[in-house]
C-alpha cells in the first residue's frame, strides 16, 4: 500500500466517522469531567458570596464540564461531526445577565475542564484544579481596603455645619460632603469620610444640639444576606 492510499485511507475515515476513541476511554474521560465538574461545584459553593450565589448557575457549571468533553470527543470522531458544531455554536447566542464577575472564571474553568478531559489530558485537567484552587484561597486572604463610611445627618433647626465638619474631622478623615437637600424644612445633609471609631463618632454627633436624627453606614464592599 502506497503513501498515497494510506493518505486517502485516513481521511476517508475521517469523513465516515470511524473513531479511533475506545468505549473504555470515552467512559473514562466522561466519568473525570463529571468529578472535576462536582469538584468546581463544591468550590463555588463555598467561596461564592451569598448574596450573588446561584444553585442554577453551580449545577449548569458542574454539567458543562461533561458536555464540552463529550462534544470534544465527537469532534475528534469525526471532521464533519467537528464542522457541524462549529456551525451550531456560531449562532447560539447567550443572554444571560451574570451577576458577579468572579463567576465568569468558574464558567471558563469549568469549559476548561471539559476541553482538556475531552482530549484526553486529564492531568493536566487536575493540575489546573489544584492550581485555581491555591489561587482562589490566597487571593481570598487578601484583606481589603478599609471602605467609606456614609453618614447621614437630619434637622429641622438651624445647625452650624462648620462644628460638624470639626467633629468629623477629629474620628475620622477624607470628609466629604456628598449631598444636601432640604425637605418641608428639614435639612438632611449625606457626609462621606473614612474612620475606625464609629462609635465614638455617633457619641460625639448625638451630644451636638440641634442634630435629630443621626446614621452611619458602612460595609466592607461585599454585601452578604
Amino acid at each position: 500500500m502506497s503513501v498515497s492510499d494510506v493518505i486517502k485511507k485516513s481521511v476517508v475515515d475521517m469523513f465516515s466517522g470511524q473513531s479511533t476513541i475506545g468505549s473504555v476511554e470515552i467512559c473514562m474521560r466522561l466519568i473525570i469531567s463529571a468529578l472535576l465538574g462536582l469538584y468546581v461545584f463544591f468550590v463555588y459553593k463555598h467561596e461564592a458570596k451569598t448574596a450573588f450565589y446561584s444553585k442554577d448557575l453551580n449545577i449548569t457549571m458542574a454539567g458543562l464540564s461533561v458536555v464540552i468533553s463529550a462534544l470534544m470527543v465527537a469532534m475528534q470522531s469525526s471532521i464533519l461531526v467537528s464542522l457541524g458544531m462549529v456551525g451550531a455554536l456560531s449562532i447560539v447566542r447567550f443572554r444571560t445577565a451574570v451577576k458577579n464577575p468572579l463567576d465568569l472564571m468558574y464558567v471558563f474553568w469549568a469549559i476548561t475542564n471539559g476541553i482538556i478531559c475531552g482530549v484526553g489530558l486529564h492531568w493536566l485537567a487536575v493540575l489546573v484544579c489544584a492550581v485555581m484552587t491555591g489561587l482562589v484561597i490566597v487571593l481570598q486572604l487578601v484583606p481589603n481596603a478599609r471602605a467609606s463610611s456614609v453618614v447621614v445627618l437630619r434637622t429641622s433647626q438651624a445647625v452650624d455645619w462648620d462644628e460638624v465638619i470639626v467633629i468629623l474631622n477629629k474620628y475620622g478623615k477624607h470628609i466629604k460632603e456628598k449631598a444636601r437637600s432640604s425637605q418641608r424644612g428639614g435639612v438632611e445633609v449625606i457626609f462621606e469620610l473614612t474612620t475606625s471609631q464609629q462609635d465614638e463618632l455617633m457619641e460625639a454627633l448625638d451630644q451636638f444640639e440641634g442634630l435629630e436624627e443621626i446614621h452611619v453606614l458602612s460595609h466592607d464592599g461585599e454585601y452578604r444576606v
